[in-house]
């Protein structure tokens, strides 16, 4: 008989998904690297379970430079008492712990980017090994998923809770509906550039309930978006049932993505100039950012205009652009 090793993650965890209880430990992934022949990729993890229940999966840093998830999540693992719980509670504050540690949206290790790269492979690299742990061994748990995502160094975001339209439309309304219970101040129905790889549709494509948040960005946290944040989950786990009681009321304002005109991209290189803040109204044909060039004083600016009325939910966030960036994000008003 032959066994086919290299088909086999080998990622292992020193907890006890079905132990009642509080546990901390890790996902340990092997690597050898120069600085550790025989080392480790150690991701902390955390278990909270009482008796029969939904289980909740939660995750930050699924790219490094994003901090409100690994902020909010290593607090809940602090206080969490599983005797106020129903059923269970997974945290990875750090999903992509090289990255975090490198202060890098990418794995310093492979360059990989993981929410890009489900559903991984067994015997890939780093990254690929780590989405394909989550693909086979954590999301089949999960009832609900929610992952904590803002803009990275190198965006940021009016904070909101995202969802996605789906075409089983009775999933796409209890992701919609844990949207709204999280409660973030503004909540958005997303349109991605591109779903292919990412973390989000492997968990839709299991029928799992799916949200995840966009809380700020510039590569920082801060203390509304963190609040944000914790606020969210507390929120999220009365709507399923992990917590006792009722989310808060939906207060925040609900958006959605049209088809066409919500992304402009930079065609250019250069200085960028916004002349709309984060979050405010633009009308079509509206200037929102322009980008003048660094080569020749003298020169006119590159102006990018809206193409739909709306709001300016999302920016870039460094002074330098260059082709192919996003420079801006757009969503228009919709009923809750």
């Amino acid at each position: 008989m032959s066994t086919n090793l290299a088909a086999v993650n080998p990622i292992t965890a020193d907890v006890d998904f079905d132990r009642d209880g509080v546990q901390h430990g890790y996902l340990k992934l092997p690597h050898s690297g120069d600085e550790s022949a025989w080392g480790a990729v150690m991701i902390p993890i955390c278990v909270a379970k009482n008796g029969h229940g939904p289980t909740a999966l939660l995750t930050g840093a699924n790219h490094g430079d994003e901090y409100e998830g690994p902020i909010a999540l290593m607090d809940l693992a602090r206080r969490i008492d599983s005797r106020a719980i129903s059923g269970r509670v997974i945290m990875v504050p750090m999903m992509n712990q090289p990255a975090f540690a490198a202060g890098k949206r990418t794995s310093p290790l492979d360059g990989g980017n993981l929410n890009r790269l489900f559903p991984g492979l067994p015997n890939g690299t780093a990254t690929q090994k780590i989405a394909h742990y989550f693909q086979t061994e954590l999301l089949p748990l999960a009832d609900v998923v929610l992952d904590i995502h803002s803009g990275g160094r190198t965006l940021e975001f009016v904070p909101f809770c995202a969802a996605h339209h789906l075409d089983d439309a009775e999933q796409e309304s209890r992701c919609r509906d844990a949207m709204l219970a999280f409660n973030a101040p503004y909540s958005l129905m997303l349109r991605e550039l591109d779903v292919a790889g990412l973390y989000d549709t492997a968990a839709e494509d299991m029928g799992k309930t799916f949200v995840t948040t966009e809380l700020g960005g510039g590569g920082t946290a801060s203390v509304k978006t963190a609040s944000v944040a914790k606020k969210g989950i507390a929120n999220l786990f009365k709507h399923i049932g992990i917590l006792p009681g009722q989310p808060d009321t939906p207060s925040g304002q609900m958006l959605s993505m049209p088809e066409q005109g919500c992304y402009i991209t930079s065609e250019g290189a250069g200085l960028v100039e916004f002349v709309v803040e984060l979050g405010a109204e633009v009308k079509a044909g509206q200037p929102v950012v322009q980008i003048h060039s660094t080569e020749r004083t003298g020169g006119q600016p590159r102006v990018y205009k809206a193409e739909i009325d709306g709001l300016l939910v999302g920016r870039h966030f460094p002074g330098l652009s260059r082709p192919g960036d996003t420079l801006a994000m757009l969503a228009v008003a919709d009923e809750i």
